[in-house]
């Protein structure tokens, strides 16, 4: 009977988040996708320049390198039905995926049942506006974290000779995975570090080989032109690029560059301590979130990478005790909170004053709150530990 009252818990609790993206969910028509579709269709089919392509009536066309077109290229030979329903079950999955990486650890350490603390996680991501973006535009975002925490946690953590392998591959997608090359280099996994970079290369070469042109048009001419990819202060942009940009123009180069040496030089810090500690996990989420900080341009969308954070802040919250209890939770929960809300979109049309430099960057301000806040806990290797007993030998300790 109490497992019975269970599962009626928590379908009501996924039809009111379902409810609830139905109400909240901006209708984007998977635009990026069309994008994407569009463009291959274009190459592949039509003959035509990949980079030439625009969605009718836009400025945007395909962004990303060569060797992205090819991983997708399957999708200029289905139909636009199947390429939604494609795009929508791969993220759906590997979301699934991710989430039982991320909130296992949690339930063995508190002794949840697995199954439930599982399936209200996963309705907790559903009701995520970076989430829901991702779905609605047909983004890669959820694809491209997946590769990258499956590389950092098994291959790299496990000093696998294909650690790097998968950060290689998703950098060559989309370049912003490229700082977890970085983060190979400043821990000092230097074979890593080599295999990624090697892997980035050799894919790029080969796409150059296969589709020079191509190649030639993104890497001198497409990866430059901002105007493919849409105005750097627009709201939807929650970097530190993008709050400068809102608040001093496009121009100021030299301050954004300041605020990014800054960030880096905390992060690679708390980088080394992570890994001092052996804890693959922070790494991860504190790498995730530098890359939406120090990135150009960070769309909503983009900010499902800062879902590891959100995971560790609140099992660190769960694990603790008395005041510090207190404080993880309510990061981890007002910073979800405030990620589900739509909160910066009110200020879309009027980023002036202390509200709009508040209010319209306010997913800006709670990534450099989770890239403060990202606990580090001394573990060999946390995805594998068996904490469920809840013994003091079996709590990771605190270093950080």
């Amino acid at each position: 009977m109490r497992t019975l009252w269970r599962v009626a818990g928590v379908v009501l609790f996924a039809v009111a988040v379902a409810v609830f993206d139905l109400v909240t969910s901006a209708r984007h028509g998977f635009f990026d996708l069309k994008v994407y579709w569009g463009a291959l269709n274009y190459w592949a089919n039509d003959g035509g320049m990949l980079y030439d392509y625009l969605n009718p009536n836009t400025l945007y066309g395909f962004t990303y390198p060569p060797f992205a077109a090819f991983v997708m290229l399957p999708m200029a030979w289905v139909p636009w039905g199947a390429a939604m329903t494609i795009s929508v079950i791969a993220t759906v999955v590997v979301t699934a995926v991710l989430v039982w990486w991320l909130i296992r650890p949690i339930a063995q350490r508190q002794g949840w049942t697995p199954w439930l603390a599982f399936a209200i996680a996963a309705c907790l991501v559903a009701a995520y506006e970076p989430m829901r973006e991702t779905v609605n535009f047909g983004q890669v975002n959820m694809l491209l974290l997946f590769v990258v925490a499956a590389d950092v946690l098994f291959a790299v953590a496990r000093k696998s000779p294909f650690g790097g392998v998968g950060i290689g591959l998703a950098t060559a997608i989309k370049l912003t995975p490229g700082v977890f090359i970085i983060y190979l280099l400043v821990t000092g996994r230097w074979r890593a570090a080599i295999t990624a970079s090697g892997t980035a290369a050799f894919v790029t070469l080969v796409a150059a080989v296969i589709a020079p042109d191509a190649s030639r048009e993104f890497w001198t001419s497409a990866l430059w032109n901002t105007d493919r990819v849409g105005d750097l202060g627009f709201i939807s942009n929650q970097s530190l690029q993008g709050v400068v940009a809102r608040l001093f123009g496009d121009d100021v180069k030299p301050l954004w560059a300041l605020l990014v040496v800054a960030t880096l030089i905390f992060w690679g810090w708390r980088c080394r301590l992570a890994i001092q500690a052996g804890d693959e996990r922070a790494g991860l989420a504190l790498t995730a979130v530098l890359g939406c900080l120090i990135s150009p341009v960070t769309w909503v969308h983009h900010l499902v990478w800062l879902l590891p954070a959100l995971f560790l802040i609140a099992g660190d919250g769960f694990r603790s005790a008395g005041r510090r209890k207190k404080i993880m939770l309510s990061i981890a929960f007002l910073s979800w909170a405030i990620l589900c809300s739509r909160l910066v979109w009110v200020w879309t049309y009027r980023t002036g004053g202390l509200g709009g430099f508040l209010g319209g960057s306010a997913y800006l301000w709670v990534s450099i709150v989770l890239l403060l806040a990202i606990p580090i806990a001394r573990a060999d290797h946390p995805e594998d530990q068996d904490l469920s007993e809840g013994t003091e030998e079996a709590r990771p300790s605190l270093v950080a």
